[in-house]
């Protein structure tokens, strides 16, 4: 089998980490692993097959020699040097929210439309995490019946606003155990045993830009400008794990019976639906799996084609590092690298 040099960019990060992590469990094929983060992490050892790789900082000559890249450094650094390893003929998978609408990059989760990947498409977006964990759901049901509408509400984990976010939660709650105040870096309101209704900026329209982010990237994901989407986006305490209620109405009539038979085959989906037993998904379990939990499928009876469902999946793996390597997959699959 043919080996590819790869290229992990924000080595030292959450999901640079993570994605390191995802190389090595896949085997993915490399033949070189270079590893590159900024000039404060130059010169740090990273485990890779038992080896220590050492970090280099990025710069311009980062990527000759370089196959694959994969981007997990903040938009304005991908804004910078994307194009530039693109320059070297290098497939760059973006995590950040950079590319993602520009018309002329792929927006792509591998089990969606993976179609849209093409030899001249250099830049590959990765959708922001929760739009990822949701489409894996929404796309066989939109293939059997045609969704209409969605309507969306998130319960994100600390994990996706990074490793200070984690930390604070952590902090918060010893403090608030010893008595002591919570002390409040990242989030703007204590988050410890509380939830607040704000992930990213507002914008005029007084949603938040990660609300809008699940509108418009769910629409060119799934190739269909027709389906009405919105959203509220939630910040919870939990580590690790986004979970969201999702509410569907399709053209056609969809049973839940059938619904959960779709989603049972659904590939990268598992589902998780015996409320008898009380067996749903759960952030916790879902840390350090790839796949996208699903239960509490049921039927909306207040409308006539209508779908309630709960979704769980691991935000620093299928919402980031996991795609981003399934993408790399995809390409060498579709002999596209």
């Amino acid at each position: 089998m043919k080996k590819y040099n790869v290229a992990v960019v924000g080595a030292t990060g959450a999901v640079g980490n993570e994605m390191i992590k995802m190389l090595e469990e896949r085997d993915f094929p490399v033949a070189n692993l270079r590893l590159l983060a900024s000039s404060r992490s130059a010169g740090k050892k990273l485990k890779y097959k038992g080896q220590d790789v050492p970090v280099e900082e990025l710069n311009k000559d980062s990527f000759k020699g370089m196959e694959i890249a994969l981007f997990s450094a903040g938009a304005s650094i991908s804004k910078e040097y994307a194009p530039v390893a693109a320059r070297e003929g290098v497939f760059v998978i973006d995590n950040s929210s950079a590319w993602r609408m520009d018309k002329d990059v792929p927006l792509v989760v591998p089990e969606v439309n993976p179609h849209h990947l093409k030899k001249d498409k250099k830049i590959i977006a990765n959708p922001n995490c929760s739009t990822i964990q949701m489409v894996v759901v929404l796309k066989p049901i939109h293939d059997a019946a045609r969704i209409k509408r969605v309507v969306v509400s998130t319960y994100q984990a600390v994990s996706g606003a990074g490793h200070k976010a984690m930390v604070e939660l952590a902090e918060q709650v010893k403090s608030l155990a010893d008595g002591k105040p919570a002390e409040c870096k990242v989030f703007p309101y204590q988050i410890a045993y509380n939830v607040i209704p704000h992930i990213d900026i507002f914008l005029e329209n007084d949603y938040t830009k990660e609300e809008m982010k699940m509108v418009h990237e769910t629409k060119k994901i799934m190739g269909d400008d027709s389906i009405q989407l919105t959203a509220t986006t939630v910040r919870v305490p939990v580590m690790r794990g986004h979970s969201e209620s999702v509410n569907i109405e399709t053209e056609k009539h969809l049973s839940a019976a059938d619904a959960r038979k779709m989603l049972a085959q659904a590939p990268g989906v598992i589902l998780v639906d015996d409320p008898a037993n009380k067996k749903y998904p759960l952030a916790i379990d879902c840390e350090g799996k790839i796949d996208t939990f699903v239960g509490r499928v049921r039927q909306d009876e207040s409308i006539s084609n209508g779908l309630n469902v709960w979704i769980v999946s691991d935000n620093l793996l299928k919402g980031a590092a996991w795609n981003a390597v399934q993408i790399a997959e995809e390409l060498i699959k579709q002999k596209i690298v």
